[in-house]
């Protein structure tokens, strides 16, 4: 019988899993494309094409982009070539929706549309921000000319603000703080993770102040992850951080580490 794993093994096997996982996919959607491409050519030059998005292709000699659903499948009912509406193919003679079957598991946009839209948005956006200033500026009332402050207008006025402050002026109690040493921190945070990770709130503190080390603790992790040194997964209040699998080997030796996505499953 197999040994009952903990909660920081059986979240590194499920990181190992979703790293398998997308490696699978990667690899399904590059033979998906090669297959869809299959006897295809350029119809400029004729060159070999590649996929470079989902239905959307270019070519290896020439470097000229096109639509390969719009420029190799055909309406099954009528034979009319297909064209993009929004975010679907129909055939331009009966109308059919018509599937691609060059898009992998994405969506296709037609981009002239959308762009049209958004500059939509921005004139509308920019309208309603100019009749807020022409309401705001109308709304304006005059401008007050002050004159000069005399206390002895107000009777009492002087006695109460005296009595605020016991008639002696307030000392201001500024303690010093002590400067964030990013590198020490993340230096701190690394030595303590192990090779399985720790949970955040069991690195021990690196300062006296719990409240400012805490905080400290924290940015070194979230810098660390955004580098690709750790990764960072929450489970409801708790936080786990965990050695990259490129960095276990020298987890005690700073040096140039591998680029990675960031924190993952953090909702700050």
């Amino acid at each position: 019988m197999a040994p009952a794993l903990d909660r920081s093994g059986l979240l590194t096997r499920t990181f190992q899993m979703s790293e398998a996982v997308e490696r699978f996919v990667g690899a399904a959607r590059a033979f998906f494309y090669e297959v869809a491409l299959s006897g295809r050519q350029c119809p400029v030059c004729g060159g070999r094409l590649a996929m470079s998005g989902e239905s959307r292709c270019r070519c290896e000699t020439c470097g000229q982009e096109s639509d390969p659903t719009c420029a190799f499948q055909r309406c099954p009912a009528c034979g009319g070539s297909p064209r993009l509406r929004v975010r679907r193919y129909e055939c331009e003679i009966c109308g059919m929706d018509m599937p691609s079957r060059f898009v992998f598991d994405g969506l296709v946009f037609d981009v002239e549309y959308f762009r049209q839209k958004m500059e939509e948005h921005r004139q509308r956006t920019a309208g309603r921000m100019e009749r807020v200033r022409e309401m705001l500026a109308a709304s304006r009332s005059p401008a007050i000319a002050a004159g000069p402050l005399d206390l002895a207008n107000h009777p009492g006025l002087l006695d109460a603000l005296d009595a605020l402050v016991d008639g002696s002026p307030v000392a201001l109690q500024i303690e010093p703080r002590s400067r964030f040493d990013l590198k020490a921190y993340q230096a701190h945070v690394q030595a303590n993770l192990g090779t399985l990770g720790r949970d955040f709130d069991e690195i021990p503190a690196l300062r006296s102040d719990d409240r400012f080390d805490r905080v400290w603790r924290f940015i070194a992790v979230i810098f660390l992850a955004h580098e690709g040194r750790v990764r960072v997964v929450q489970d409801g209040e708790e936080i786990m951080v965990m050695q990259r699998e490129t960095d276990r080997e020298g987890q005690d030796i700073s040096g140039e580490l591998e680029e990675a996505d960031g924190v993952e499953g953090l909702v700050g």
